[in-house]
């Protein structure tokens, strides 16, 4: 009887990803997140080069080279997306200004990241890119300058993360503010997500932002029914003294993620939390002393 030889077959890739710039950094970055069975890589040294390779067939996410500006990878975006409306790109800018930033959301950039930036954070944003279905209606501006930005913004865990991503490159505080106020908006505006949108992607929240010389104001509205802090059990903030983590019992009796403490981090952070009365929308309030100290 003949041997029989058989000849394992390797599905070929179905998606393709595009560096800008010939950075081997990113690119091994790249391969460590992308699936070889699902992904190939490609690169090519400047903006021109990829958009003629963009316009040759469609990728299904770019990212730009840290060498150019926000304002080169703007127009490279505004580009490609007439006439590959859906493709995720990812501005990756050596220099940029708030303006830039805003501009990239307007014209629907996945993500904005300028040098420095943190190589775990630009890996969590581009497993967004690649795993979310549908984001192009996740953040819509509807009115902007760098000191007063108004969003609306889907209901989902992921496009928090892109918010958040694109206001930290807006913000242009000092490191110990823009972290506080940072994470404080990240609690609320998970809260607003969760508890009052509750992941509901077809729900928006709205979101407001305004840099004052020594101020930063943050507002933040959900589609939810509301509620007041004495009838939120699941929080850290509604457990009486004695019994510091009562809300973790309610939270795992009832299926519900590990946390809670969003509301009492958030107000620890900034100077004044105040939430409406119907307990749907919330202002956060961070103070800034950015004076110089008198000579001696």
């Amino acid at each position: 009887m003949n041997a029989v030889s058989t000849i394992e077959l390797r599905p070929f890739p179905v998606r393709t990803a595009l560096v800008v710039g010939g950075d081997s950094q990113i690119e091994a970055q790249l391969r460590d997140i992308l699936e070889p069975e699902t992904w190939a890589i490609q690169s090519t040294t400047d903006n021109p080069t990829a958009l003629r390779m963009a316009q040759r067939k469609s990728f299904d996410l770019i990212l730009t080279s840290e060498r150019t500006s926000g304002r080169e990878d703007i127009e490279l975006l505004r580009k490609i997306r007439r006439i590959r409306p859906h493709t995720r790109l990812i501005i990756l800018a050596d220099e940029s200004t708030p303006n830039d930033v805003i501009t990239s959301m307007r014209e629907h950039a996945f993500s904005y990241f300028s040098t420095p930036f943190s190589p775990d954070e630009l890996s969590v944003m581009i497993r967004h890119a690649i795993d979310d279905p549908c984001w192009d209606d996740g953040i819509d501006v509807v009115s902007a300058t760098p000191e007063w930005i108004q969003i609306v913004a889907r209901c989902d865990l992921k496009t928090a993360d892109r918010v958040l991503q694109f206001l930290n490159e807006i913000a242009e505080l000092p490191d110990r503010e823009r972290n506080a106020v940072g994470t404080a908006f990240r609690e609320m505006l998970i809260n607003g997500i969760e508890h009052g949108g509750r992941l509901d992607p077809n729900e928006q929240v709205e979101i407001s932002y305004v840099r004052a010389r020594h101020m930063v104001s943050c507002r933040i509205s959900d589609p939810g029914e509301g509620f007041t802090l004495d009838e939120i059990p699941h929080a850290a903030i509604a457990n009486p003294a004695e019994d510091p983590v009562r809300h973790l019992e309610y939270r795992d009796a009832r299926g519900m993620r590990p946390g809670g403490f969003g509301v009492l981090l958030a107000q620890k952070l900034v100077d004044q939390l105040i939430y409406s009365e119907h307990g749907n929308e919330v202002v956060l309030i961070k103070y800034l002393d950015l004076d110089p100290p008198p000579p001696e």
